[in-house]
């Protein structure tokens, strides 16, 4: 396998939080709007400003952050504590820490950044779009 790249669906907002993620990660924003693919004209006014494809290059572009937004009648329904979670392993305690502070930041703490039985930081929590991470850093085992 060549890699495996999260792929998140929003529900109109992807631009607001891919801007936001970019903060965090930095790295290159690429996003293409309904409104500029092939048939688009069939598509609801209202879903044509939305992102068809947003994607976000991290951790030196060798990892892509990816999502789209729902078209109407198509919305997704987002759930605290879902079957899924972003995982992020830092290379450093200090940056485990700023990405927390950032993507935490408006969100919903499941677990604080703290050491553990597994690893010398760890978090659980959701950001302020409801997208689910957890970070870690320094295995222990």
């Amino acid at each position: 396998m060549k890699s495996i790249n999260p792929y998140l669906i929003f529900n109109g907002n992807a631009e607001a939080a891919f801007d936001f993620y970019q903060t965090v990660f930095g790295g290159e924003i690429f996003k293409m709007r309904f409104s500029e693919m092939p048939g688009s004209s069939k598509m609801p006014d209202e879903d044509q400003n939305k992102l068809a494809h947003v994607a976000l290059a991290i951790a030196g572009n060798d990892q892509i952050l990816m999502a789209s937004d729902s078209g109407t009648g198509h919305e997704v329904k987002t759930q605290a504590n879902g079957n899924y979670y972003v995982s992020l392993e830092p290379e450093s305690a200090d940056e485990a820490e700023q990405i927390y502070n950032k993507l935490s930041d408006g969100g919903k703490v499941i677990m604080p950044l703290d050491e553990t039985d597994w690893a010398e930081k760890f978090a659980m929590f959701a950001d302020k779009f409801g997208i689910q991470w957890m970070i870690n850093y320094g295995d222990k085992g």
